[in-house]
């Protein structure tokens, strides 16, 4: 067991701390999220019955996990906001600057990731899924619980809408450039 536990971290690991992260955009919050994941897959590794396989059983996990982590963050968001009172989204942002946002120099990196930011958290999830981790159609439907006709229409909405947000971004580059 410890053998198999040890090979599923090697293997996994730092994917999942990408997919956690594009997930929640914390570093830290992703780290602890990947070992609140092992901890569930040592507790339950026993009981895996191997329907699916390890990678898309671990990303699932995964997915519910940073599902949780996300909610309760809205739960203490709303809490506070409630105290505090109204505020505007840049009030809210954390400024510092994220790892991918570092690491990434080509403008046209940061303008996809910011776009993603406009589409729903369903959409985020496949684009991740399918354009970072590169899994297939079947593997992410098998993540995120959905058939794999669900994935292909959210992935096209998702690609559709970045294509417009990144359309409309050009445009007023453009614009910006005459004036």
């Amino acid at each position: 067991m410890q053998d198999e536990f040890e090979r599923l971290y090697e293997n996994y690991h730092h994917s999942l701390f990408q997919y956690l992260f594009y997930m929640v955009r914390d570093k830290e919050a992703a780290e602890e999220l990947v070992q609140e994941v092992y901890i569930k897959v040592f507790h339950s590794f026993q009981t895996f019955e191997g329907k699916s396989s390890e990678k898309t059983w671990l990303y699932s996990i995964a997915r519910h996990v940073g599902i949780d982590w996300i909610r309760k963050q809205n739960r203490k968001k709303r809490k506070w906001l409630g105290l505090i009172g109204p505020l505007s989204k840049e009030d809210i942002r954390d400024p510092s600057p994220l790892p991918d946002e570092i690491v990434s120099t080509k403008d046209e990196v940061k303008i996809v990731y910011e776009a993603m930011e406009d589409c729903t958290p369903d959409q985020r999830q496949v684009l991740v899924l399918r354009y970072v981790e590169s899994l297939s159609i079947r593997e992410a439907a098998e993540i995120l619980g959905w058939s794999e006709s669900k994935v292909k229409t959210t992935q096209h909405r998702a690609v559709k809408k970045l294509k417009d947000i990144l359309s409309q971004n050009k445009e007023i580059t453009e614009r910006r450039a005459e004036q």
